[in-house]
């Protein structure tokens, strides 16, 4: 839980209130899903025994919609002529009132929750009786775990205009955030929560690419720095209001959180402590000692660390790596610790072998982290080798020149020892470092980021490499285009396609692991069972390892595929047949082709040839390493030659595929992109160019006075 959002553990009743923006759509109507979602997460809260207040908006554009309905249907043709007609306000509101009450009624009814309307004016709470009178019916409406629904009626409504101050020591309220903040006063709410149809209150204009979210908000500091951006579509009030109605709430002594009510679990995340939105509480300038570092910040952080690394000579990065493999050898014992800590919580989670086996820091795997940090460090120096040299005309000439791609935001799930390779491949290669990982290895990712850091001199800096331990944070680092030059996804199909979607940065990864070895007729039977044995056993859990193994329908007749099967079988490999193995094994059909299982479980398949396979590999397949086992050349070829995949093998398990054992040094990760890097990512993956041009005083002049050669020239080590 973040510590901004700790106070919502005390939590008992909450005030909730849907903005106009949020109850309907941009042409006016009713955004039914939305509505549904709030639904369905206050009938949660309720059932979790929170005491639960909704406070809506959209009476108003609601009646505007069905009055302008209704007038269409009964207007004449001279009618239409005149589209000018304005609808009286006060009618929308007595007409939309009942509609949006009577939604509200059925929707929670379809839910077993009972829901009651209340609606109030601004004059109602100068009066003393009132307030106690309405305190006492809500407090009998929450024992009967009813949902009371507040709405200012409108349409009697005597207010011509709002008040300077939206809630005054009389009571007064001018539009329905402030009447929330009201309530959540007068009845002892524990938090009011604003919905609104931004994430939260930020620096600017949300619209602005500049302005950045404000997830706490500290009066002194934001009050006059902040540029509110238009007001409501639909409503009287926008950010303004909320902002001011937060406020008066906040410092009153009910805490306050403006969120999104896109989003379909923003209350209930809210509820669970997640750094959403923006928080408004009395004592926000008294947290002061937890420092708030923007996704920004750490972003220029890493940018301005890398650049420090890049000025250092060659020698001075190598020991900066031989450091950090030294301290990884002497803080074993503590990174062991920790990580049994994250093993001992997946376990009791009940998390999937795979998984934990991912997650795991056994001995021989930190010795292997050590060894691959040693061995980038005894690589050829990457930065600022002269790639290409022209001589473009007499005494000009031109460089290509490799250096860093700036910042890197690496995001990984369960596998801490991602964390060790990516840094060191990080620091070989001159590039700033955000990492995040999955929240189940938080403990190893935690001590590995402190062991490495700490090796990093302070003429680098510590910030090179930056450790994000709130899933909040992503959006922010995905919308930093300017600062972030890669992103970097390592896991589950959905994060990387997610992340994909929602970044403008380059994406450099793959999303399935699908790997393949097709076994040919021709094929060496004891090789092939080697191979097939290794490609899915040596690490089930590893993207290269084989989930899919297709034999050449020859080997059915010949007793090859029933070899292929009894190795796997005693190995603890459970098969699962496409639909021509099944009927001819009769065992279990496969789901999908396209499934990656990432445990002691693979497909098998019969294909009619290696024209076949490649067909097959083609339509299921994610294009990471594919294999063809087999001792005639020219088939051998074919296979290579048109499988499009990443890495393509012959005669080789594809637990190859990997940087380490590529000669690499290590990995980011396996790419399946084919701009830029693809396989798996070394060092060499993460540099780009630069041109240096060197001359003597030469001016274009429309090209008038210079002479081409466009002659390249010796590289000069």
């Amino acid at each position: 839980m973040d510590p901004t959002r700790a106070f919502v553990r005390s939590v008992k009743r909450v005030v909730v209130k849907v903005g106009t923006a949020v109850v309907t759509r941009s042409d006016g109507r009713l955004a039914l899903g939305r509505l549904g979602a709030l639904c369905e997460q206050l009938k949660e809260l309720n059932n979790r025994g929170y005491e639960v207040i909704l406070v809506t908006s959209g009476a108003v554009g609601l009646g505007k919609q069905r009055l302008r309905y209704r007038r269409l249907a009964n207007s004449s043709f001279s009618d239409l002529q005149n589209p000018q007609y304005e609808l009286d306000g006060k009618a929308c509101a007595a007409v939309g009132q009942s509609s949006l009450m009577a939604l509200y009624d059925i929707m929670f009814s379809q839910l077993d929750v009972t829901s009651s309307q209340l609606l109030v004016n601004d004059g109602f709470f100068r009066d003393a009786d009132f307030r106690k009178q309405l305190t006492d019916t809500v407090h009998s409406l929450l024992d009967l775990r009813v949902i009371p629904i507040f709405n200012e009626n409108d349409a009697v409504s005597t207010r011509k205009a709002p008040y300077e101050l939206l809630q005054d020591s009389s009571g007064i309220f001018w539009d329905n955030d402030s009447l929330a903040g009201l309530l959540a006063l007068e009845l002892k709410a524990d938090l009011l929560v604003l919905l609104s149809d931004v994430e939260g209150l930020y620096s600017g204009p949300p619209s602005d690419p500049k302005s950045k979210l404000i997830h706490t908000y500290v009066k002194e500091k934001h009050h006059s720095k902040i540029t509110f951006g238009d007001k409501s579509r639909l409503g009287r009030g926008g950010m303004t209001a909320k902002v001011n109605a937060a406020v008066c709430a906040a410092y009153s002594g009910t805490p306050v959180i403006i969120t999104s009510g896109y989003t379909n679990d923003n209350i209930m995340r809210v509820l669970q402590g997640e750094r959403i939105g923006t928080v408004f509480h009395k004592d926000a300038h008294l947290w002061t000692s937890i420092k708030e570092i923007t996704a920004h910040e750490m972003a220029v952080a890493a940018r301005d660390s890398s650049r420090r690394l890049q000025n250092l000579k060659s020698e001075d990065r190598k020991k900066i790596l031989l450091d950090v493999a030294a301290a990884i050898e002497k803080n074993e014992s503590e990174i062991r610790i920790e990580n049994a800590a994250d093993v001992a919580d997946a376990e009791e989670a009940g998390y999937e072998r795979s998984l934990i086996s991912r997650l795991t820091l056994r001995p021989e795997k930190i010795a292997s982290l050590v060894k691959s940090v040693r061995n980038l460090a005894d690589m050829v120096e990457p930065i600022g080798q002269i790639l290409k040299r022209t001589e473009l005309a007499d005494k000009l000439t031109l460089e290509k020149i490799s250096c860093p791609l700036g910042v890197l935001l690496v995001i990984f799930e369960s596998r801490p020892d991602a964390l060790v390779q990516i840094a060191a491949l990080a620091i070989r290669s001159g590039n700033g470092l955000l990492l995040k990982g999955g929240k189940e290895a938080k403990r190893s990712n935690a001590v590995l980021h402190k062991v490495i850091t700490s090796a990093i001199p302070d003429t680098v800096g510590g910030k090179l490499i930056g450790l994000v331990t709130s899933r909040e944070a992503i959006p922010d680092l995905l919308k930093l285009d300017d600062v972030i030059d890669l992103v970097i996804p390592r896991g589950s199909n959905s994060l990387v396609s997610q992340i994909k979607d929602t970044t403008k940065i380059p994406v450099l990864g793959h999303a399935d692991g699908i790997c393949h070895v097709y076994v040919d007729k021709a094929a060496n039977i004891n090789v092939a069972k080697q191979i097939a044995r290794d490609a899915k056993t040596d690490y089930p859990a590893a993207c290269n390892a084989m989930e899919t193994l297709l034999v050449h329908q020859d080997l059915s007749g010949n007793g090859g595929l029933d070899e292929l099967i009894a190795e796997l079988k005693r190995a603890g490999v459970q098969l699962y047949g496409g639909p021509r193995a099944s009927a001819l094994l009769k065992i279990a059909e496969t789901k999908s082709f396209h499934l990656e299982y990432s445990s002691l479980a693979c497909t098998i398949e019969i294909v009619d040839d290696v024209f076949a396979a490649i067909d097959h590999i083609h339509h299921h397949g994610s294009s990471h390493t594919d294999c063809i086992v087999t001792e005639d050349s020219e088939v051998a070829e074919t296979f290579l030659r048109q499988v499009d995949s990443a890495a393509v093998f012959h005669n080789a398990s594809t637990r190859f595929c990997d940087g380490a054992r590529f000669g690499l040094g290590a990995e980011v990760g396996i790419s399946t992109s084919r701009i830029h890097a693809r396989g798996p990512v070394g060092v060499e993956g993460l540099l780009t160019n630069r041109w240096v041009l060197r001359g003597n005083g030469q001016i274009v002049d429309g090209d008038r006075n210079v002479t081409y050669t466009h002659k390249q020239l010796p590289v000069v080590a």
